[in-house]
């Protein structure tokens, strides 16, 4: 394997120091690839075929690996297969000069990223390639986020009634509203939470424990939906609702629907899929999430930083927003591992065009901080706790340099979109 580590003094936007695997068989195709991109700032290895590809994605970490599809040892699709056997989060993009759509569909649902074809415009191959280069970063930011969180699904409620209080649950669910505001502490929009009376299943987390044993996951999600719809038109005229969706319900025929009170206002509707569950069992994810946004709604990931659905499942929903988990959040003012897994976050994601929502802030110290690392938005009992109706907010005064910076206008994320 060879090495190539030019770089020039231009370097093109998240390609700076990124590690690129450019694997071909072609030599000379091979070292123009190599060339484009450690001129762009990329520090680039080269792989003569697949199998070196795979022995060399197993000896050291790459952000990104850029793989011929058609190489007589192992081609693209096995090297790909190779490396999300290994790990799901290393960016792979294919190139080729023979497109086909069975290869171009086996290699997107095995997670490649992009599938090219030869020859690929030189801006567009950098673009691709800086691009995968942000979202491999964001997975290494991810598997820090894992170690430092460590924080824990509930276990599932047992019982042979557990059906009869599913339906109690369902009859008296009723939703909560916490504000979500911008770093000036103007109201942004409000995060829907499901609640109901039915005290054997005491929070969402064991109502849809609940449903997922008995198999009626999409019975819950259409009545919170149906719920939430209900509420929307007593919202502020401009505010945003953050709505929760179980994986499952991308493909839920109800939810594409264009007659039900949710897709009426898909404009003010923000669909959050947690980070916490695999996007394995629904067909077509990527075009699911397209058919919701063509209708007006923006998609978000919940939970960033606490999951397990692996790079594909960001990719794949490209969200507009994520929203940091909790546990990331808490302590974040005197927890130095935390405050350097949120910046790397946030400041991917806004390389991303992603905004950034704190989840959880509690204390001014933590809001504060969370300011100083460029988060866009927040949420948490500082601000409000749930209720309903839509409650008042508060946004306290300053405690921190951090704090005096908002007042000043000092630096931080988009908060406009």
């Amino acid at each position: 394997m060879e090495e190539c580590v030019v770089q020039s003094q231009g370097e093109t936007r998240g390609l700076g120091g990124a590690r690129v695997l450019v694997v071909d068989d072609d030599d000379a195709g091979r070292r123009v690839s190599a060339q484009i991109l450690s001129r762009a700032g990329a520090v680039v290895a080269e792989a003569t075929g697949g199998r070196e590809a795979i022995d060399a994605v197993g000896r050291q970490p790459f952000d990104v690996v850029l793989c011929d599809l058609v190489m007589p040892d192992a081609d693209g699709i096995d090297v790909l297969r190779a490396i999300r056997d290994r790990d799901l989060d290393i960016a792979v993009v294919l190139i080729t000069g023979a497109p086909n759509v069975t290869t171009a569909v086996a290699a997107l649902r095995l997670g490649a990223l992009d599938y090219l074809s030869k020859p690929e415009p030189v801006d567009h191959l950098r673009e691709v390639v800086a691009r995968a280069a942000r979202i491999g970063r964001l997975a290494r930011a991810r598997r820090e986020a894992l170690a430092a969180g460590g924080r824990t699904s509930p276990g599932p409620t047992g019982g042979p009634e557990l059906g009869g209080a599913l339906d109690r649950a369902l009859e008296s669910l009723w939703m909560a509203f916490q504000p979500i505001v911008r770093r000036d502490g103007t109201l942004y929009g409000y995060e829907a939470l499901m609640r109901t009376k039915e005290p054997s299943l005491p929070h969402p987390g064991a109502v849809l424990d609940a449903a997922e044993r008995l198999g009626r996951i999409g019975e819950v999600g259409r009545r919170t939906r149906e719920a939430t719809a209900s509420r929307i038109g007593g919202a502020a005229e401009g505010t945003l609702i953050f709505l929760n969706l179980h994986a499952s319900d991308l493909a839920d025929p109800d939810l594409r629907r264009d007659d039900t009170r949710l897709a009426l206002a898909a404009r003010r509707v923000v669909l959050e899929v947690t980070e916490r569950a695999s996007l394995d069992q629904v067909e077509n994810p990527s075009g699911a999430i397209a058919a919701l946004r063509e209708r007006g709604f923006r998609i978000a990931v919940d939970d960033l930083g606490a999951g397990y659905a692996g790079l594909s499942a960001f990719t794949q929903l490209a969200p507009d927003v994520a929203k940091l988990d909790m546990s990331l959040v808490r302590g974040v003012d005197t927890d130095e591992r935390r405050a350097r897994v949120v910046g790397s976050i946030t400041s991917l994601c806004h390389e991303l065009n992603v905004l950034v929502v704190a989840e959880g802030v509690e204390t001014v110290a933590e809001r504060d901080a969370l300011l100083g690392l460029g988060c866009d938005l927040f949420q948490g009992y500082l601000i409000a706790r749930p209720a309903e109706p839509f409650p008042t907010h508060a946004w306290p005064g300053p405690g921190t340099q951090a704090g005096k910076q908002l007042e000043l206008g000092g630096e931080g994320g988009t908060v406009g979109r």
